[in-house]
C-alpha cells in the first residue's frame, strides 16, 4: 500500500498558499504557481535587503557631499578630516545633521578642517 503522508503534505501546501496571500490570479490559488511566486519573492527579498543598505549609504554620501561642497570642501576630504579628528559619527547621522541642523554641521566641518591642517604631511598635500 502506498503511503503519501497526506496530512504533512497538505499542511506544507497550505503554508505556501498562505504565504502567497495577496498575489494575483492563480499565483495565490494554485499550489504550483504559488510555490514559484513565493520562491521568487523570497529570493528578491533576500537580495534587496542588501541592496537597500547599499542604496541608503549612497544617498547619505550624496547628502553629505552636497552639504560640504557648499562650504568649499569635498566629501572625501571631509571624511578624512573627521577620521583624523576621531569623530565617530556614521554617514547616516552626518547626513541627518547636514539636512536638519546647519549650525552643528558647520561645526563638524570646522573640526574636520582643523584636523586636516594639523595632520602630518598637510603641507605636502597642498603642493
Amino acid at each position: 500500500m502506498r503511503v503519501t503522508n497526506s496530512p504533512a503534505s497538505r499542511k506544507r501546501r497550505g503554508r505556501m498558499l498562505t504565504a502567497a496571500k495577496g498575489y494575483r490570479l492563480k499565483r495565490s490559488k494554485l499550489y504550483r504557481y504559488a510555490s514559484d511566486a513565493v520562491d521568487h519573492g523570497r529570493v528578491y527579498a533576500y537580495r534587496d535587503r542588501r541592496t537597500k543598505k547599499r542604496n541608503y549609504r549612497y544617498l547619505w554620501q550624496i547628502r553629505i557631499n552636497a552639504a560640504v561642497r557648499e562650504v568649499g570642501l569635498t566629501y572625501s576630504r571631509f571624511m578624512e578630516g573627521l577620521k583624523a579628528a576621531n569623530v565617530a559619527l556614521d554617514r547616516k547621522i552626518l547626513s541627518d545633521i547636514a539636512a536638519t541642523d546647519a549650525a552643528a554641521f558647520s561645526e563638524l566641518v570646522n573640526v574636520a578642517k582643523a584636523a586636516l591642517k594639523a595632520k602630518p604631511g598637510a603641507a605636502l598635500a597642498k603642493a
